[in-house]
């Protein structure tokens, strides 16, 4: 007789879960294979933050521009370096500026201005990054870079709730204007960050999300840890949300790349 439909569920969604099921699978047999495979602190990727694979990764791909790395090594010297998006994200990113041919950028989350001047390096001469942050004493230690890299003009930095910048954007007439957008501030409130970014991007264009592991803590996420269920909760909606295609990548803590449909 005739199959029965898989519980009407759309066939790009039941091959998507069923390749899902593949991968999970290839995943639990590595990591019986080879136990130290696993999610280590923040920042950290599948395959460990201080192994030699991960060394590896960077030493053959990363390919530094030389303030960047400036930017970085004194980033790295600051108590709360590890709020810096890593390094390999922040390429690929600027690869996908490069390749959609990006000329408005949105960030959310500034800390030291590593990813500001990495997007900047790639934007065409009339780009423009906004920069959203509420801390400008972070913002200050990149200031003096983005200048040494001569792309200074190409950052507009606003130190005010990024959610205040993004309507101000919206009220100005600017939605479906960008291109690119980098979500890595407060967790709690990335759904809406999410939700108006998305009005802001243009069709075809990409927002990248950052933390989306939480430390692995989005496996399990504790009562107590709003942190922890809003990121699950966003991770979630975005797998059902018709409106973007997605890829979430164990690079750093996590990045999903949501691209508007």
């Amino acid at each position: 007789g005739p199959k029965m439909p898989l519980l009407s569920v759309p066939k790009e969604v039941a091959v998507g879960t069923a390749m899902l099921g593949v991968a999970f699978a290839t995943g639990m047999l590595a990591g019986r294979r080879y136990p130290s495979l696993g999610f280590g602190t923040p920042r950290s990727s599948i395959i460990g933050k201080s192994s030699a694979l991960q060394q590896y990764i960077l030493d053959h791909s990363l390919r530094e521009h030389p303030v960047l790395k400036k930017l970085r090594l004194l980033t790295a010297d600051h108590p709360c370096g590890k709020m810096m998006v890593s390094c390999d994200q922040a390429q690929l990113m600027a690869n996908l500026v490069k390749l959609i041919k990006a000329k408005k950028v949105i960030e959310i989350g500034v800390f030291t201005g590593y990813n500001t001047l990495n997007m900047a390096l790639v934007l065409p001469d009339n780009g423009k990054v906004i920069a959203c942050d509420i801390n400008e004493d972070y913002a200050k230690i990149g200031k003096p870079l983005w200048k040494e890299a001569g792309v200074e003009h190409k950052i507009d930095l606003r130190i005010k709730p990024a959610i205040h910048t993004l309507d101000d954007l919206l009220a100005n007439g600017e939605a479906e204007t960008f291109d690119f957008a980098f979500i890595d501030a407060d967790k709690e409130t990335y759904n809406d960050y999410y939700e108006k970014c998305l009005r802001l991007i243009k069709k075809g264009g990409i927002i990248a999300i950052d933390n989306v592991f939480w430390n692995g803590k989005v496996l399990n996420p504790r009562r107590n840890d709003l942190t922890a269920q809003s990121i699950h909760r966003l991770n979630e909606k975005l797998l059902r949300d018709a409106r973007i295609s997605i890829s979430m990548l164990p690079m750093g803590d996590g990045l999903t790349l949501a691209f508007k449909l």
